[in-house]
């Protein structure tokens, strides 16, 4: 192959080099297969690009216009999977320009004008992100509202609250669920957060140092959107940092971390909340699976995934910041590196908080316009399994406050109490009121509305408590917050 030959058909940056890149080399270092998913930010930011570019009489308008034609032209060959990937381009971008170039001509070239491959992937990542996380926004408020909707249908329904995973106290089974609604809402605003720092232009940093062309880079950053609350650019202010910065994919990833722990704490409750031992729910059944050997078995597949899964996100997150950590300013070769882990990390995520917004809220049935699936609850079984823990020991205790014994000895009194109600085999509503007498005479007949599971639910009626109408007055806040 001669050197012109070799120049033509080659990268874009050959010219320099006297022989062609090796065949392994080419496979491993090429991202094409998994950054061709940024082709419509690529394309975005391009054309945004190309707008600045005529504004500022740095292209003519007649190539402005080649380009908007050649990049429509793009769009429809890519959503009809006409277009054709080459491994030889390396990335989403070459691949992009490659196809311009042969459809429009020079006018394709001049695209890169004051461009360099590291700022434009820095930009088309954040653009392309910046999408995700309004997804993910989206279903974190779907499963928000699914929870609700199974909460509000059980703020009378007892569970017996744990810690350390013994029975503590009786609470709201709606109430619980609410818990996992304040963690999802949580991740909602700090999704929203990191989204402002995703949401900034690097376009116009160049390869590292900026470039001698009079753009107009706050002119690309309302064009793309890339602006506050206010509408004022939001454009990255040093150049180094502009294409060298994946601090916003280590955030996003983080956020979604803590989503995922979330998730898995869920799916965790979930699994216990579903075996024989507890039979508490039932998950429906195309959410769960059959065994190979024991034809009597139901295992909750989809949350012991998301709990599996959960390490895959966060292990994604560890790459990306060791990833980053030995690296100089400004851009590096490593930084192709981000995009698998980020890329896998959007997938699991909204994957997860899809299936698990139908998977508790069930699906509605077009063909009766009734929700049918979701979670079944066994409201007997959780009660039951309320009065077996002494769960209304700590009433006693508060009752004794009450009358006037401190904290302290009340506690130690109704230890007394309830080592003779397992002494009987019975639960503390079950001793007769001359035995509980025998602990503090002060005790009388109105001690059995306290230690009843019911009474005791109702007594904790302050605000984030557990007494249904406390419930009730957080699914009303809940169901206004989310619309």
């Amino acid at each position: 192959m001669s050197h012109n030959q070799f120049d033509k058909k080659s990268q874009a940056w050959s010219a320099l080099f006297s022989e062609p890149m090796s065949e392994l080399v080419k496979r491993y270092t090429a991202s094409v297969f998994f950054d061709k998913r940024l082709w419509l930010a690529d394309i975005t930011g391009s054309l945004a690009h190309a707008e600045m570019l005529a504004a500022q009489g740095i292209i003519s308008a007649d190539d402005h216009a080649s380009i908007q034609r050649g990049m429509a032209q793009i769009t429809q060959e890519i959503e009809s999977g006409a277009f054709e990937w080459k491994l030889d381009l390396e990335d989403v971008h070459l691949n992009i320009e490659a196809r311009l170039t042969q459809l429009v001509g020079d006018a394709g070239k001049r695209l890169h004008t004051g461009r360099s491959r590291n700022d434009q992937v820095a930009t088309d990542v954040r653009l392309w992100l910046r999408s995700e996380i309004d997804v993910i926004g989206g279903l974190l408020t779907e499963l928000q509202r699914a929870l609700v909707e199974v909460a509000a249908q059980h703020t009378e329904t007892i569970l017996p609250g744990f810690t350390h995973l013994q029975v503590a106290q009786p609470v709201s089974f709606g109430h619980h669920l609410l818990a996992y609604v304040e963690m999802f809402a949580r991740d909602a605003e700090r999704m929203a957060d990191t989204r402002r720092r995703v949401n900034r232009l690097p376009l116009g940093s160049a390869a590292l140092a900026g470039t001698t062309y009079p753009f107009d880079r706050e002119r690309v950053a309302r064009t793309l959107g890339m602006v506050d609350e206010q509408g004022v650019p939001q454009v990255c202010q040093n150049s180094l940092d502009g294409v060298s910065d994946r601090d916003f994919a280590m955030e996003f990833t983080a956020a979604a971390s803590i989503c995922m722990v979330h998730i898995s704490r869920l799916s965790e409750e979930l699994i216990l909340w579903m075996s024989q031992n507890f039979s508490f729910i039932r998950i429906a059944d195309r959410f769960t699976t059959g065994s190979s050997i024991m034809p009597q078995k139901k295992n909750p597949d989809v949350p012991e995934l998301a709990r599996g899964k959960t390490g895959r996100v966060v292990g994604h997150l560890m790459g990306l910041i060791t990833l980053m950590k030995g690296q100089p300013l400004a851009y590096n070769k490593d930084n192709q590196e981000d995009k698998e882990p980020l890329f896998d990390t959007v997938d699991t995520l909204t994957d997860t908080l899809r299936i698990f917004a139908e998977m508790i809220g069930g699906q509605v049935n077009p063909a009766t316009g009734a929700k049918e699936g979701g979670i079944t609850v066994n409201a007997e079984a959780m009660e039951r399994a309320a009065l077996k823990g002494y769960a209304t020991a700590t009433d006693l205790a508060d009752y004794l406050v009450k009358k006037g014994l401190p904290f302290r000895d009340a506690h130690e009194t109704v230890a007394h109490a309830v080592k003779t109600a397992v002494t009987r085999a019975v639960d503390l509503s079950e001793l007769p009121l001359e035995v509980l007498q025998q602990f503090n005479p002060a005790i009388e007949q109105d001690v059995y509305e306290v230690l009843s599971l019911r009474g005791s639910l109702n007594a904790r009626n302050t605000l984030g408590g557990t007494a249904p109408a406390q419930v009730q007055a957080q699914i009303a806040r809940h169901l206004k917050r989310l619309g």
